[in-house]
């Protein structure tokens, strides 16, 4: 399964991979979101850069993204805004950071503005 392969492969401090971002973005750990086992990482704060908001994907969230990427060979912002909306409704960041780990473990990478393309 992808987010065991995430897990595996983001320990707590990895900084995900984001096509634009000034700060870096970084693994937390394991927690629960949405009332599933989920993927924490912290969010730069701009107002206070020691104090990091902390947002997360559960473990459903990674599956149905990855799906979607093994099927139609794209992960797209479109589809992330329609189909995991309570994902995109936490913080569109969500999409990239869905995208960048992906793209740590091989799996995809950025190729565009809201578009993943798999890794053959």
């Amino acid at each position: 399964m992808i987010f065991e392969q995430i897990v595996e492969k983001a320990p707590e401090g990895t900084v995900i991979p984001k096509p634009k971002a000034k700060l870096d973005f970084r693994v937390k750990g394991i927690g629960k979101r949405r009332g599933e086992e989920a993927i924490i990482y912290f969010v730069p704060n701009h107002k206070n850069l020691a104090c990091p908001n902390e947002k997360g994907i559960n473990r459903t969230e990674f599956e149905k993204a990855y799906e979607q990427l093994s099927m139609t060979g794209q992960f797209t912002r479109e589809w992330f805004k329609t189909n995991l909306p309570d994902c995109n409704n936490e913080g569109s960041c969500n999409f990239t950071t869905i995208g960048g780990l992906f793209d740590l473990i091989g799996k995809a990478k950025y190729t565009g503005p809201g578009k993943y393309s798999r890794v053959e």
